[in-house]
C-alpha cells in the first residue's frame, strides 16, 4: 500500500532544498532563515493570502502559537522586506528539483494511471507566458522591448504540466525562464527555453517515455531535432502559414489516390451528432532541403452533423506512427496541449493565484524565485486534489476553487490547527460530509 501523502510529506523536498541554500548575507544579524524566507512566501500563495503571515503574527502574539508553524513548518515569521531580501540572490534553478521530487512521490500512485494510458506514457505540454510586465520596473532578468518609442520589460516564462485528455487537474513541472543568457549574442526566445528544458530534464524519464505538446511556434526542425536525440516524442500543433514546404507535399499527396487517409467517426454529444474527420500522410519533409526531417501529419475536423457547422479544426506534425488504429489518440493527444492553457496558466491567472501579479521584483532572481514558490504551492494544491479523498470531498462540497481558499483564509486566521490534516478534518465534519 502506497504511504499516504501528506501537505507535510509535499513540503519536505522544498525544505531540504532551502536548508542546503548558501547564505548571502554578511555579519551576525541572521535571526531568519533561508527556509523560513522561502517557506513563507510559499505559505502565501498556498493560502492565496497576501495577509496570511500578518494574521498568524497576530495569532501568536494572542494566543502563543501559529498556523505558518504548524502548517508549514515555519521557525520565525519574516516581514515582506525580509523574504524578498533573502530570496533576491537565490538562482531559479535552485527550486527545479523540488518539483521532481513531488512528481516522483505521486507519479506510481494508481490515481495517475489514467495520465498515462495514452500512447503509452506521458504528455507534457509546454506554453511560453508572461509572468510580469512595466514600462518603469525591470532588473537584469528582464526582457526588454520597444513600443512606441518606450520601452517595455516582461518577465517571460516556458510553462511545463503533466496533462490528460478529460482530466482536470495537471502537475506542474519545473519552469524554464526566458531570461538573457550570458554569452548569447541574440535575446532570449521561447524556442531557446523549451531546448534548454528537454536538455535539462529528458533523463528524468525512460526513453519514450515522454510525448512533447506544443503549439506551431515549436514545431520546426531544431526542437524536432533535439526532442529525438534526447528520446522524447512529440506532437506540435502544424500551421499551413508556417511549414509551406510540408503543405506542398501534403496537397501533392492528396491529388494521389491513398496518399492522404482518411477516416470519419460519429459521436454522440447529448443533444446533437458530431462527425470527426480525421486524416493523415506519413514521412513529409519538415523543410527544404535534402537534410529535411520526415514527420508524419495528422489533421482532424469536427463538424455538427444536423448543422454543418465546423466546431474544431486542427492539424500536428508527431514522430509517432499514424494509422488507423492510432490517428484518434495522436489527435486527442494533440487537442490536450489546451490542458496545460486551461487548467494550469488559466487557473493561476484568473483563480486566485494572481500569477501576473508583482509581489516582488528584486534586483538580482526575487521575481523568478517567488514565481517558482507559486508553481510549488499549485502543484502541491494539484497532487491532494488527485490523491486526497477528504481534499476532494471538501472541494466537491464547497463547489468553486474561490469558496474553498475563502474557507482556508477565514478558518486560519480564527483558529489555530495542529496540521492540515487537523484543518481538512475540521472542515470535512464541519460540511456534514460522510467518510467515502
Amino acid at each position: 500500500m502506497s504511504r499516504r501523502i501528506t501537505l507535510k510529506r509535499l513540503l519536505m523536498p522544498l525544505k531540504e532544498k532551502l536548508q542546503a541554500l548558501p547564505d548571502s548575507r554578511r555579519g551576525r544579524n541572521k535571526q531568519y532563515s533561508m527556509e523560513d524566507a522561502g517557506l513563507s512566501a510559499l505559505s502565501v500563495f498556498y493560502m492565496q493570502s497576501p495577509s496570511f503571515l500578518e494574521w498568524q503574527r497576530r495569532m501568536q502574539r494572542r494566543k502563543g502559537k501559529n498556523n505558518a508553524t504548524s502548517l508549514f513548518g515555519l521557525q520565525r515569521l519574516p516581514s515582506p522586506e525580509q523574504i524578498r531580501n533573502l530570496l533576491d540572490p537565490v538562482p531559479e534553478e535552485a527550486l527545479e528539483e523540488p518539483f521532481w521530487a513531488i512528481f516522483d512521490l505521486v507519479k506510481e500512485r494508481e490515481e495517475l494511471e489514467e495520465y498515462r494510458e495514452l500512447l503509452g506514457g506521458w504528455l507534457i505540454s509546454v506554453d511560453g507566458t508572461e509572468h510580469h510586465h512595466s514600462t518603469r520596473i525591470h532588473c537584469a532578468q528582464c526582457r526588454r522591448t520597444q513600443r512606441k518609442e518606450q520601452a517595455h520589460y516582461a518577465h517571460q516564462v516556458l510553462m511545463a504540466a503533466v496533462c490528460a485528455p478529460g482530466k482536470g487537474v495537471v502537475l506542474t513541472l519545473p519552469p524554464e525562464f526566458i531570461t538573457p543568457q550570458d554569452g548569447a549574442e541574440k535575446q532570449d526566445s521561447e524556442q531557446a527555453a523549451l531546448k534548454r528544458w528537454i536538455k535539462k530534464h529528458s533523463s528524468r524519464f525512460e526513453p519514450w517515455e515522454v510525448t512533447l505538446l506544443a503549439d506551431d511556434l515549436h514545431a520546426h526542425q531544431p526542437v524536432c531535432e533535439l526532442a529525438l536525440k534526447q528520446e522524447m516524442h512529440f506532437i506540435f500543433t502544424c500551421k499551413e502559414g508556417s511549414h509551406k514546404t510540408l503543405y506542398e507535399e501534403l496537397h501533392l499527396l492528396e491529388k494521389v489516390e491513398g496518399g492522404v487517409q482518411e477516416k470519419e467517426v460519429r459521436c454522440w454529444k447529448g443533444r446533437y451528432w458530431e462527425r470527426r474527420i480525421y486524416r493523415w500522410a506519413e514521412a513529409l519533409p519538415l523543410r527544404r532541403g535534402a537534410d529535411a526531417l520526415l514527420v508524419n501529419w495528422c489533421g482532424l475536423t469536427v463538424l455538427r452533423e444536423d448543422t454543418g457547422e465546423r466546431i474544431f479544426r486542427s492539424a500536428w506534425i508527431t514522430d509517432h506512427m499514424v494509422s488507423e488504429k492510432t490517428v484518434e489518440g495522436i489527435a486527442l493527444a494533440g487537442r490536450s496541449r489546451w490542458k496545460g492553457e486551461n487548467e494550469g496558466n488559466n487557473v493561476l491567472k484568473n483563480q486566485g493565484y494572481q500569477f501576473e501579479h508583482n509581489y516582488g521584483h528584486g534586483k538580482q532572481h526575487l521575481a523568478n524565485v517567488l514565481l517558482s514558490l507559486l508553481l510549488l504551492a499549485f502543484l502541491m494544491h494539484s497532487v491532494l486534489d488527485l490523491i486526497n479523498a477528504k481534499y476532494q470531498a471538501i472541494r466537491q462540497a464547497l463547489g468553486s476553487r474561490r469558496t474553498f481558499f475563502e474557507s482556508l483564509r477565514t478558518l486560519t486566521r480564527f483558529h489555530h490547527f495542529r496540521n492540515w490534516e487537523h484543518l481538512l478534518l475540521f472542515m470535512f465534519h464541519g460540511l456534514e460530509l460522510e467518510p467515502g
